[in-house]
């Protein structure tokens, strides 16, 4: 019988990385590289998540799709034959280049994987922005021509940012994250980028990081003028709010606000993910409890009953499940 299962994170030293996770959530950073992303759940060949609690502890995400697959994901579909979500918490200290993700059609023909992903906006420096969509008005022909003389990001989409907002991109959503802003990520299993421009800077070796021009224009959407912002509200009691940030027949997610010692139920028959992202949180389930930090993962097997949430102290949560829920749900 499956159980609330927390992992180990995989860390990845990004140039456009720093120590945010170290300072924010106490991640056991490697010492003295910038580190860019933390891998929370992840189902990649070569980074595959280390279950860290209960009976299961050391046996890893691909054997618990191999062995526990209806038990694990009830009605969600793997991604070529995988776990369907990769979750991430990123530390964006200097702006990430200007890319791109395939559409199914693209990923295809390139053969890479199809990403879809949404952000929550954790932590913001004053100023911070992300680069989103293109301006409106912008054509194919103007945006290869920026390319050429390197002031391609003149087409970009820029969005103020603050903690608490989220933006959802859909693939071919051309973006980059702007400098000082930490990212709940939760996106399809997939680690395909292709990039436009990256700022004339070089990688971590010190060469100048390889661009993507044929494949970018490939799959940018030259129709998607600037996007906004997920605009849904909380809702809910005084104990309980919750505000609905995707809906989408890839992933499902919510934000939770919760008061000192409110709780809540989590949904039966359907694989969730809930991670903290302040306060104090305590799963609930039978036969094992699991108590969440700020910057931590639980994953809620489709198989569990009666699994719920309760607050220690105000806290917020986000909570995802793979795949749009029926009636909207």
């Amino acid at each position: 019988m499956l159980y609330p299962l927390t992992f180990k994170p995989i860390f990845q030293e990004r140039v456009w990385g720093g120590r945010n996770l170290e300072k924010l959530y106490g991640k056991p950073l490697p010492a003295g590289v910038p580190v860019g992303e933390s891998w929370e759940i992840s189902d990649r060949p070569g980074d595959v998540s280390v279950i860290t609690n209960g009976p299961l502890a050391g046996k890893d995400l691909h054997w618990l799709v191999e062995n526990h697959r209806e038990e694990l994901l009830g009605r969600a579909e793997l991604q070529h034959d995988r776990f369907p979500l990769l979750l991430k918490i990123l530390d964006a200290q200097d702006k990430l280049s200007l890319q791109v993700h395939p559409p199914e059609r693209v990923a295809i023909a390139t053969g890479g994987d199809p990403k879809t992903e949404m952000w929550y906006i954790a932590d913001a420096a004053p100023g911070a922005e992300l680069y989103v969509g293109l301006k409106r008005g912008v054509t194919r022909a103007e945006f290869i021509r920026k390319i050429g003389d390197g002031s391609v990001a003149d087409c970009f989409h820029r969005v103020p940012v603050k903690a608490g907002d989220a933006m959802f991109l859909p693939s071919g959503r051309v973006h980059a994250i702007g400098a000082g802003i930490v990212i709940f990520e939760i996106q399809q299993n997939s680690d395909t980028t292709f990039r436009v421009f990256d700022w004339n800077r070089v990688g971590l070796d010190g060469k100048p990081r390889e661009l993507h021009i044929d494949e970018s224009l490939a799959c940018i959407d030259f129709e998607d003028f600037e996007p906004a912002l997920v605009q849904s509200r909380f809702s809910g009691d005084a104990s309980v709010q919750r505000r609905p940030l995707v809906r989408d027949p890839l992933f499902v997610v919510d934000v939770w606000q919760l008061g000192k010692g409110a709780g809540g139920q989590f949904k039966t028959g359907r694989l969730q993910i809930v991670a903290c992202l302040t306060g104090k949180l305590q799963i609930h389930s039978t036969g094992l409890n699991v108590a969440l930090a700020p910057g931590q993962f639980c994953m809620l097997p489709a198989s569990l009953k009666g699994t719920g949430v309760e607050a220690a102290e105000a806290s917020s949560l986000l909570r995802a499940e793979a795949g749009q829920p029926p009636n909207g749900a």
